[in-house]
C-alpha cells in the first residue's frame, strides 16, 4: 500500500469509529450504517485529491 492509501484508510476507520460512539450505536445494522458514513468521507477526501494529484506533471 502507498502512504496516501494507509492515510485514507485509517481516516474511514478513524470517521467510522467516531460516528459509531458518538450515535451509540448498537448491534449489526447501526454499525455497518456508521462504517458506510466513514467510508463515504474517506472516499470523498481520496476523490477530491485526484484532480489535484493529476494536474501537478
Amino acid at each position: 500500500m502507498t502512504d496516501l492509501e494507509l492515510i485514507f484508510t485509517m481516516l474511514g476507520e478513524a470517521s467510522t469509529t467516531e460516528i459509531a460512539r458518538r450515535s451509540d450505536a448498537l448491534g449489526f445494522v447501526e454499525n455497518r450504517t456508521s462504517a458506510k458514513q466513514g467510508g463515504t468521507i474517506a472516499g470523498n477526501a481520496r476523490k477530491a485529491l485526484r484532480p489535484k494529484r493529476a494536474r501537478r506533471w
